[in-house]
């Protein structure tokens, strides 16, 4: 199966998409072609392992038409030789070919993207509702013309027709790290205010005089950014940056907690954060917001804390009994690699997914082959 996978948003070496999806349809045999803003210093791959990259700007803020433009340009130009289209972004509903022109089309649903437009800032206030709107009915007509594969269970309830979950899950070592002695606890993820930068910046502050150190990996935007800069050149915390998610999880092993301090926003409600699974996957205890699928696992799993949100001296109670009672750390660590171990890998998901596509496919050029005769 030749498979086009597109993205404008995402950071090319998105863990879902291409340490997952896409390392799963290689795994499998089949070729892939990935569009994707790959024209960065951290991402230096133009083919991996049977994956071919074509560059494409990506879409930042207001900033989205000349992206859209570009893959709207490669997507006519590479669909005729595939059997499936994979696209990752709402905006991308905008760039597709004709239908004629084009293979069996699949959108994953990454995110509640009516709900998320709360948090971003380069959206006015007063645009917000009418924008909300207009991507619930895109949502509604391309349900009707797509194939849709949704990140979440919360998702389901959206939708009018039943569409497959693809959750994400992560993979999980057969044996946990152990603790590395280094008193630090660690965050995975995108970095921005509402999912807990500046809680974390003044965990850091409090956390400092008992020798514990605040670590952060992963992009941030420019609000964040702006927390972060001052609180890095004080010593208050360590920003790594941007880290593939294959080098970024080893880098989680040994923590005392990992950190899940996401506010309560609409689109956060119904997801559960992938870092929370992650966390669990490398046996490091989990402190988390009280968002109900975060807090499910965490109670239901006795595997970390579940703080009040904007409650920075709270997450700090906790990290700090965790250094206590390193008996109590390795116990949340042990049950939450379990719990991940036995139910929450990539690894059968994967199967499912890679399944679920190969039938999509299938489909689609039976359908082309009786027309043609």
């Amino acid at each position: 199966m030749r498979v086009l996978v597109c993205t404008i948003v995402h950071h090319p070496a998105d863990a879902r998409i291409f340490h997952r999806q896409i390392a799963a349809l290689l795994q499998a045999g089949h070729q892939v072609r990935y569009i994707a803003p790959a024209d960065t210093a951290d991402f230096p791959e133009r083919s991996w392992a049977g994956a071919h990259v074509t560059a494409v700007p990506r879409a930042v803020g207001r900033r989205r038409l000349g992206a859209l433009r570009a893959a709207r340009q490669q997507l006519a130009r590479y669909s005729a030789d595939a059997d499936l289209l994979l696209i990752h972004d709402p905006e991308l509903l905008l760039a597709l070919p004709p239908r004629r022109r084009r293979p069996a089309t699949v959108w994953d649903v990454h995110e509640d993207t009516a709900a998320a437009l709360s948090t971003k800032a380069w959206l006015p206030g007063p645009l917000r509702p009418a924008t909300a709107a207009t991507v619930r009915t895109a949502e509604r007509i391309a349900e009707r013309y797509l194939h849709l594969i949704l990140a979440e269970h919360g998702y389901v309830s959206r939708f009018r027709r039943p569409h497959p979950v693809v959750p994400n899950t992560t993979y999980v070592p057969d044996v946990p790290a152990p603790p590395d002695g280094r008193r630090r606890v660690v965050y995975v993820g995108h970095l921005s205010p509402d999912r807990g930068t500046g809680e974390m910046i003044e965990l850091a502050a409090r956390l400092r005089p008992h020798g514990i150190t605040v670590e952060l990996i992963g992009p941030a935007d420019g609000r964040a950014r702006a927390q972060i800069a001052p609180a890095q050149a004080a010593g208050l915390i360590r920003w790594h940056g941007f880290v593939p998610n294959d080098r970024a999880m080893p880098m989680v092993d040994g923590a005392l907690a990992g950190l899940s301090l996401l506010q309560d926003e609409p689109n956060f409600r119904h997801s559960l954060p992938t870092k929370v699974v992650e966390y669990m996957a490398r046996g490091v205890p989990v402190i988390t917001t009280p968002l109900p699928a975060a807090a499910e696992l965490a109670r239901g799993h006795e595997c970390g804390f579940v703080v009040p949100f904007r409650d920075p001296g709270a997450a700090a109670q906790a990290v700090l009994e965790l250094d206590r009672d390193s008996s109590l750390r390795a116990k949340m660590g042990r049950r939450g690699h379990e719990a991940a171990y036995s139910s929450l890998g990539w690894p059968s998901d994967a199967r499912a997914f890679v399944t679920q596509l190969e039938s999509w496919a299938r489909k689609r050029l039976t359908a082309v082959h009786l027309l043609v005769i």
